[in-house]
């Protein structure tokens, strides 16, 4: 294949560039993360999560800089991401991947930690309101458009305390936990219609599934830091957050017959959050068995991420990856 055919086609790859490449950022700094609160929860040095962030900061900056290729490049595919009724859903999920990389970097590199959190929660702000008024202001959608997907605003939302209050912006952190929360609560009643009184979610989208265990884990992480407690609604919280991991495991026969898509990566984050959860609360009350629950769902989660970053670099070397849908 000469050069001038073989650059056509890069170049209509990287119009094809789907902002979902972020969610591998999020995935893997949720594991960064989980990885610390385990080594916390059993004595162990910080090697191997410095070793996991490391990795993680250089694939958030590949994917970035894709990204800010094909908006330079092709600013009229960007909008139309914006523009489509699920893409639009993953933008925050920019701003999340550096709220997380904020509390990855909060122990060791406070300084920096605090400029990433500000850029991080300034930029989840305005993509928040952005989609939002973009949902009640765009154009009316369908059932069949809606998907576990609209989580993602309000989860970058109640992400923004886990360094927040450590940053000493307590006020801050409750607007966005508030917002987060309220948005939720709104968002759960349209999905969970949705996926009782509607068509099934398309097969790429199966997966998505998972984003239900994401606001109630990060919710009762982020009200740790909030109050310094548990309290009832603290056990609500991580409570409805194993539920929903119950009921996406009622679904694990359909994950194992859909082909693979980026959409995969929305496994990494919600199950990450979820060992998160288990660790924290096993440290807040002293609760061995959630200290091995954690455990175990680390482990899950290190399978989950190890398949995950495979089968993508097979995708990439396939071309299966930045096609016309």
């Amino acid at each position: 294949m000469s050069t001038a055919t073989m650059a056509p086609a890069q170049d209509a790859r990287l119009a094809h560039y789907p902002v979902t490449f972020f969610a591998i950022g999020m995935g893997m700094l949720g594991l960064t993360i989980a990885l610390r609160t385990a080594e916390s929860a059993f004595g162990f040095g910080a090697q191997v999560s410095q070793a996991v962030l490391v990795v993680s900061v250089v694939l958030l900056g590949l994917v970035a800089l894709g990204y800010a290729a094909k908006a330079v490049l092709h600013p009229g595919a960007v909008a139309a991401e914006w523009h489509h009724p699920v893409r639009i859903a993953f933008f925050p999920a920019i701003s999340i991947s550096l709220l997380l990389l904020s509390v990855a970097l909060l122990g060791q590199w406070p300084a920096v930690a605090r400029i990433v959190w500000m850029a991080g929660t300034g930029l989840q702000g305005i993509l928040a309101l952005a989609v939002i008024a973009a949902w009640i202001g765009h154009r009316s959608f369908q059932p069949g458009q809606l998907t576990p997907a609209w989580f993602i605003p309000a989860v970058g939302n109640v992400i923004v305390p886990l360094a927040g209050v450590k940053l000493g912006h307590p006020e801050l952190s409750w607007l966005f936990f508030s917002g987060g929360l309220l948005f939720w609560i709104v968002l759960l009643t349209l999905v969970m219609n949705r996926l009782m009184f509607h068509d099934p979610l398309p097969g790429r989208m199966v997966p998505t599934l998972m984003i239900l265990v994401a606001p109630p884990a990060v919710s009762f992480v982020a009200w740790l830091h909030l109050t310094g407690e548990v309290g009832a609604f603290g056990h609500m919280l991580l409570s409805m957050a194993y539920v929903f991991a119950l009921i996406v495991a009622t679904q694990v026969t359909k994950f194992t017959r859909m082909p693979f898509a980026l959409s995969w990566w929305a496994l990494s984050f919600p199950l990450a959050a979820l060992t998160i959860a288990s660790f924290s609360y096993a440290a807040a009350a002293a609760s061995e068995a959630h200290r091995w629950i954690g455990a175990g769902l680390l482990g899950l989660l290190t399978l989950v991420v190890a398949g995950l970053i495979l089968r993508t670099a097979l995708g990439i070397w396939r071309h299966e990856i930045c096609i016309a849908e």
